[in-house]
């Protein structure tokens, strides 16, 4: 199972939100310092979320992606506000960025959706946030009633063979992931799903590699050095 580091930017800073929500907002840092310092530490691939274009839809951190990507060796794959054609166009083809993540339009937009899997289909990702098992979406401010598990099996049904899954309820408390829903999610889809939200300790890793997931995210544990991204990756083996 795949182990990826987190970065999650606003205002230009390396932050977490605890729940998702700006008010439980913790600053770490330069991203950048901290995507080089995964990169050492053995990170196969980073996984970016842009909350400012989560929040706003305004792709203002464009630069800083940029130069997080040429300042690399390894992949990156980046979430966050993309909701648009030229979105997804402009952070694939200009930011340097191997993947990108999209989950608003996966709910908002199907057509749009078919579309991004056609024209990339090894670099088009569906981002699932959950919470209660409903998705939230538009940064994880808007709570729907669709149900995660029927989006996932729409998504699948789309082509797109990635998911990545973030249950809310549980980002960055740092109490353990839901595994009931995530097993539930891998098993109604046999994606490659990467799992999100909760994850702070090398059983909750061996936890969600019992779900068949295809990898996981994890951020505060490592900022807040509970865990070790040595450790983490050796888990996930």
């Amino acid at each position: 199972m795949k182990v990826f580091p987190a970065i999650d930017i606003r205002n230009g800073k390396c932050v977490r939100l605890t729940y998702g929500e700006i008010k439980n907002e913790k600053i770490y840092g330069d991203p950048l310092d901290f995507a080089l310092r995964w990169q050492e530490e053995g990170a196969e691939m980073l996984h970016i979320v842009d909350l400012d274009a989560a929040f706003t839809g305004e792709f203002k951190n464009k630069k800083l992606i940029q130069k997080i990507t040429a300042s690399l060796k390894i992949p990156v794959q980046l979430g966050g506000g993309v909701r648009t054609k030229e979105g997804i166009i402009e952070r694939l083809d200009e930011c340097g960025v191997s993947r990108v993540i999209a989950g608003t339009l996966a709910i908002e937009d199907p057509v749009l959706l078919k579309w991004a899997h056609s024209t990339y289909p090894d670099r088009f990702i569906a981002g699932i946030d959950a919470k209660d098992g409903k998705v939230v979406t538009r940064g994880w401010v808007e709570q729907t009633e669709v149900s995660s598990i029927e989006l996932a099996k729409e998504v699948r049904a789309a082509g797109i063979q990635t998911i990545v899954y973030t249950d809310i309820s549980r980002e960055g408390a740092m109490k353990g992931p839901n595994i009931a829903h995530l097993g539930e999610i891998v098993k109604s889809t046999w994606c490659n799903v990467l799992a999100s939200g909760g994850i702070s300790t090398v059983e909750d890793i061996e936890s969600v590699r019992s779900t068949g997931a295809y990898g996981v995210l994890i951020g505060k544990a490592l900022y807040e050095g509970l865990l070790t991204l040595k450790d983490a990756i050796k888990a996930g083996l």
